[in-house]
């Protein structure tokens, strides 16, 4: 595996992979590896010629007063992990290489689906998220990206930059990764003591009930979204909020619910460790008659 650390060294080296009639799959990270990113590099192995796995911990998608400084940084470690799961290329760019003049006048500025879930108290989070992607697809020019389910508004939004601005890049999302409490694995987990671990295990508890009132047929949003509630609350667990929204666009729910797929998300903080995760609903179509 070779480290990068130059913007256009990694841009010559994609010309070269797609020159030789080959494909690059890139996967996105802030580092700090755990199972669930070797999950991504492995899918991005299995789509692609060459995989290249970014690490930027990206200073534009942290606002006031949140974990950009002590957010986990451990390179060495990090590199063993990918060089052992088999990726071609580790692109580290500095802070200076994708800011190169410090403020950043030209941004994505994503809108609406940004302003929903998670962008009501991070609210210069997704913009950030959906400006560096674009640089790294401007800079990379892979052919995949892949993202991980558990960062389900980000999948939607950046499946949504892809089409608005016509960027040549097909995006494939692999499941959430999991402990075998059922919490979803995040480099914010180290955070959580011992205690807290096991407290955020709730999380995927309560929207497993919400899964399981939906298998029984309950087709309200409210009903499934009380659902959840009611198992956090038992933990002692207040969310940050429990929503069920259309998964493509992250519009609301029908109420009840019309044939498609949505998401049913909850963010709660447990400890210092703001935690996300979410699952999949989805209604058939009803089979013709």
């Amino acid at each position: 595996m070779q480290v990068v650390t130059e913007i256009e060294a990694m841009r010559a080296i994609s010309r070269e992979v797609h020159h030789r009639g080959e494909s690059v799959a890139l996967v996105p990270t802030m580092g700090a590896f755990h199972a669930g990113h070797l999950a991504l590099m492995r899918r991005a192995r299995e789509l692609a010629t060459v995989t290249v796995v970014s690490l930027f911990v990206n200073p534009l998608q942290f606002g006031p007063g949140e974990d950009w400084a002590r957010y986990p940084r451990r390179l060495e470690s990090d590199r063993a992990a990918a060089e052992a799961a088999g990726v071609d290329y580790l692109f580290v760019p500095s802070e200076s290489a994708m800011y190169p003049h410090g403020e950043v006048v030209a941004r994505v500025v994503v809108g609406r689906m940004a302003e929903v879930l998670c962008g009501r108290s991070r609210p210069t989070h997704f913009n950030g998220v959906a400006t560096v992607v674009a640089k790294l697809f401007h800079i990379v020019e892979p052919d995949w990206a892949v993202f991980g389910q558990k960062d389900g508004q980000q999948v939607a939004i950046i499946r949504r930059m892809v089409e608005d601005l016509n960027f040549p890049v097909r995006i494939a999302v692999v499941p959430t990764v999991r402990e075998p409490t059922g919490l979803a694995l995040s480099s914010r987990n180290e955070y959580l003591t011992e205690a807290e671990r096991r407290k955020a295990a709730a999380l995927y508890q309560a929207l497993s009930a919400g899964q399981a009132r939906f298998a029984g047929g309950e087709r309200h949003p409210q009903v499934l979204v009380e659902a959840v509630r009611a198992v956090l609350a038992e933990a002692g667990i207040q969310p940050e909020y429990v929503e069920l929204v259309q998964a493509w666009d992250l519009g609301a729910a029908p109420d009840p619910l019309a044939p498609g797929a949505y998401l049913l998300a909850v963010a709660a903080w447990v400890g210092t460790a703001r935690l996300i995760d979410n699952v999949i609903l989805t209604v058939p179509e009803p089979s013709a008659s």
